[in-house]
């Protein structure tokens, strides 16, 4: 199984934040992990600081620091306590995103945990800057938080492609929820469904059709099941036809999953693009975690 070594948790201090700091605590705790705790000082928001304050930002900039550190400290304590976890901290100024990534590389860090929202206006903006963004750079897992950590995971929504490199997706998601129930899932449509009935397809041939994708991504699933090598009873699969983000979000919702799992190829502005389909609808409306994995050819 894979090991989880290294946690990276970038916080922005604020309240709701803590969900994400408990989680990458209690994950910690449960993988035996080093953790690190991260506050970026947001470069250009200091910028501003000293367009509107001259000659004071000095001071002003030193109290933030001072702030964020003591913040970031008591932080570390509590959750510490807590679980039993002692946390380095990291607190540096920069460009938020790419401080996180550079911080990640630096420490070889499995996987970095953010929230999925900040407080207040900036914070409804959050998917569309710091976590989206750190989704479409980071060739590392990214897991993004939404609930209150009440307890360890314990029922896995893992969507499945068939795309090189899933059955390194299963295995990160069972190292992450070792003792969770994974759920497999594959949503299929056929090529030009549309355009087919359009064309005068009828529904006994398109029925045929959509049968034998059915039993062959449920074939596919099975052969996954036996390359990742999982226990077989905490693992089961399911294959529904429609639109992938739809059916995930229902499932999430009807079997009370708290983690969706979903892969993503490479990296840069292509990537940020492709958040605009299934990843970005499910991170926007699940109820619960969702973890991104990328998925590197095998």
């Amino acid at each position: 199984m894979t090991a989880i070594k290294r946690i990276l948790a970038a916080t922005d201090l604020s309240a709701i934040a803590q969900h994400a700091v408990a989680r990458a605590f209690r994950l910690a705790a449960a993988c035996g992990a080093e953790l690190t705790l991260m506050h970026v000082l947001n470069q250009s928001a200091i910028d501003r600081l000293n367009g509107l304050f001259g000659a004071v930002v000095a001071s002003v900039e030193q109290r933030l620091i001072d702030t964020s550190r003591e913040s970031l400290a008591q932080l570390a304590s509590d959750y510490g306590e807590k679980f039993g976890v002692s946390a380095s901290l990291r607190l540096v100024k920069g460009r938020v995103v790419t401080a996180i990534l550079d911080e990640a590389d630096a420490l070889d860090a499995d996987f970095i945990v953010v929230a999925a929202r900040g407080e207040g206006f900036l914070g409804r903006l959050l998917l569309g800057t710091t976590a989206e963004r750190l989704l479409g750079r980071s060739l590392r897992p990214i897991l993004v938080v939404r609930q209150r950590p009440d307890r360890d995971y314990r029922r896995v929504l893992v969507a499945v492609d068939f795309s090189p490199g899933t059955v390194e997706v299963i295995r990160f998601a069972q190292a992450v929820a070792p003792d969770a129930e994974i759920i497999l899932f594959h949503a299929y449509e056929i090529p030009f469904e549309s355009k087919l009935r359009f064309a005068g397809v009828g529904e006994e041939a398109l029925g045929h059709y959509l049968a034998a994708a059915h039993a062959d991504a449920l074939a596919k699933l099975e052969d996954l099941k036996a390359a990742a090598a999982l226990e077989r009873s905490l693992i089961s699969v399911r294959v529904q036809h429609g639109e992938a983000a739809r059916l995930i979000l229902a499932l999430e919702k009807e079997l009370g999953c708290d983690l969706i799992v979903l892969g993503k190829q490479g990296q840069g502005i292509w990537e940020v693009l492709l958040l605009g389909g299934v990843t970005k609808h499910v991170l926007e409306e699940s109820a619960g975690d969702v973890l991104v994995v990328n998925q590197r050819n095998p």
